[in-house]
């Protein structure tokens, strides 16, 4: 639950600098980013006692998503900075980046993309015991 505050926080800190961006629309996307992210990492913390995994598994899901989640934030925030259109095209319209930041960008969100669908998928068979109750 401390990431997800700390998370929160840092997504309502860029918003208060998204104006400063060279994309502002992606700025407001990493300021919502943090604080939904950050929403979820507290949300998850909440029902984390009832995620039955083996505790390697356990350990592995904790780090995806802390990883799925700051990392979300970060890129989408680089995004904003170098003003990229990478995997964006609606908050991205009118602007590009240098070749090595579409790159760098694109294979955040696609790194990011993996991590948070395979962390949900594990974190989804260990409350199933729950569900079938």
């Amino acid at each position: 639950m401390w990431h997800g505050m700390f998370l929160f926080l840092l997504g309502l800190v860029t918003g208060f600098v998204e104006q400063r961006f060279a994309n502002v629309r992606m700025g407001l996307a990493a300021h919502l980013e943090g604080v939904m992210n950050g929403t979820f990492l507290i949300a998850l913390g909440a029902i984390w006692t009832e995620v039955k995994l083996p505790p390697p598994t356990k350990a592995i899901a904790y780090w995806t998503a802390l990883y799925g989640t700051y990392v979300n934030w970060l890129v989408t925030m680089l995004a904003a900075v170098f003003g990229t259109a990478a995997l964006s095209p609606i908050s991205a319209a009118g602007h590009s980046g240098q070749p090595w930041q579409e790159s760098l960008v694109t294979a955040g969100f696609l790194s990011v993309g993996v991590v948070i669908v395979t962390f949900s998928v594990v974190v989804l068979w260990g409350i199933r015991a729950r569900a079938l109750r």
